[in-house]
């Protein structure tokens, strides 16, 4: 008896030493077939639930609201969702009509639902989104004015519906703010420039993020959607237009789905969906035609990324459509949190200016590792620099050398490609490690490979302007 106490003992030990064992050979271990990461992406995806409401529906012209486009309802959004709120969740429904509005911010259990072809028009007018909220802008802590769409430590959250959110922004009315002629700058208008380097400084300093205080002033513009800090998150159905800089930027949440979601606008810095450090997301179904990446997964800048240290994890981005963009799907360049677990499956993407089809953006001054990116099945018209590319050297330089590692690139048909199948830019000390490539078929394309630091680097049936391509030998 004594005996067999001390097997079974040992085989739990024996047990747990091998699980441990496993897990350690896990860490930064290459995946091996597309059959692991899309079993990994199968069980991630039982973990991302959307919300549920309550069956109860505020009308918002019940709290005074006027859909008549010049009346501003900011009053009546915001006591129509606390009386949601505090009787127990359900929808904040706005029906047909143009409805005015500053900043909007939900609450626990609450759905913002548009119906059919309403619209929420937000104003120009930058004192409808004070006072300040704590907030994140370009991946560091401060104190700015309100998103337009905010909410802060809330559960079970959704925007729904088939109208739309108008950002109202245009050369004359935020889009400015961003110091380019291009879009409407001029001598003797305000801009962002030293207000964003002095947010850099005060990130670089580590200075306690709710004492960086701008707003009024100080030109940072305020992001579209951004819920911060929340769970159980769902922006479904709807079209967004003319926003004022990044569009979707859920921060610190975890289990948020954005599906059927339209994205058109070509500001600056109007990138379609940025979930910032951020656990499980779903990205489904969704249509984008932005002035900046379609999809930017980030977590955090330099300082405040490391000192948070969230990294973005458990994103599945599937069956959606990039049109123009500087990227398609893009990890970073706010990645200093790192990056792991990223799944993207049966995207369509087509435009001459669609940049890049997969690019991972980093720094020595981001640092962090970015690990464990998937892509498959994807069909592309045309893309204007790169199919993949990782890119060390963005922007600044400091002392943490990023590192990347475990890029699985599959099914991948190109009818027009652009400059290279393939760049990287790494790091001697840091090459981007286990890049393989699998049945793709890229035409059009004007030199195969652009590339320096890599280890692992493979090619399996992979065909660049009908020629098979191989590992060249100064790469092995």
């Amino acid at each position: 008896m004594k005996r067999t106490i001390q097997a079974a003992g040992m085989a739990v030990i024996f047990g747990m030493m091998l699980l441990s064992s496993c897990a350690i050979k896990k860490k930064g271990m290459a995946w091996t077939s597309s059959a692991q990461p899309l079993r990994e992406m199968e069980i991630l995806r039982t973990k991302i639930k959307a919300p549920k409401f309550a069956d109860k529906d505020f009308l918002i012209t019940d709290f005074g609201a006027v859909g008549d486009g010049k009346t501003k309802n900011t009053a009546a959004f915001k006591k129509a969702i606390e009386t949601c709120n505090q009787q127990g969740g359900g929808r904040v429904v706005v029906p047909l009509g143009t409805f005015l509005t500053g900043a909007i911010h939900l609450k626990s259990n609450v759905n913002l639902h548009l119906v059919d072809s309403a619209k929420i028009l937000f104003s120009q007018d930058a004192n409808d989104y004070l006072p300040m909220v704590f907030t994140r802008w370009e991946g560091m802590e401060c104190m700015n004015y309100s998103p337009f769409i905010y909410a802060y430590g809330q559960e079970n959250i959704a925007i729904t519906g088939n109208g739309i959110l108008d950002g109202n922004s245009d050369y004359d009315n935020w889009w400015y703010w961003c110091g380019a002629k291009k879009f409407g700058w001029k001598e003797g208008l305000g801009r962002q420039n030293p207000a964003r380097d002095s947010l850099h400084t005060l990130n670089h300093q580590k200075t306690d993020p709710k004492t960086r205080i701008f707003g009024p002033g100080y030109f940072l513009r305020p992001n579209f959607v951004q819920p911060y800090n929340c769970k159980n998150v769902l922006i479904s159905g709807i079209k967004m237009i003319n926003s004022p800089m990044w569009n979707i930027n859920p921060v610190l949440c975890e289990n948020v789905t954005v599906d059927r979601v339209k994205v058109i606008t070509h500001g600056p810095n109007n990138d379609g969906c940025d979930p910032e450090s951020c656990r499980n997301v779903l990205i489904s179904n969704c249509y984008f035609d932005t002035g900046d990446d379609c999809i930017a997964i980030k977590s955090g800048r330099d300082e405040d990324g490391r000192r948070i240290g969230r990294p973005a994890e458990n994103h599945i981005i599937e069956n959606c459509e990039m049109r123009d963009g500087h990227g398609g799907v893009v990890i970073g360049s706010e990645i200093s949190g790192g990056a792991r677990n990223i799944y993207a499956i049966n995207c369509t993407m087509d435009s001459k200016d669609l940049d890049r089809v997969l690019r991972i953006k980093t720094s020595s001054s981001r640092g962090g590792t970015t690990e464990n990116v998937f892509m498959k099945d994807i069909k592309v018209g045309t893309y204007g620099e790169a199919l993949v590319k990782c890119n060390m050297f963005y922007e600044k330089a400091g002392n943490f050398i990023p590192t990347i590692r475990n890029i699985w690139v599959e099914n991948v048909t190109v009818e027009k490609g652009g400059k290279y199948a393939l760049m990287v830019n790494a790091y001697k000390e840091s090459p981007v490690a286990n890049l393989r490539m699998i049945n793709c078929d890229i035409k059009g394309v004007k030199t195969a490979l652009n590339v320096d630091y890599v280890k692992g680097l493979v090619f399996e049936n992979v065909k660049v302007n009908g020629q098979i391509l191989s590992v060249p030998d100064s790469l092995k």
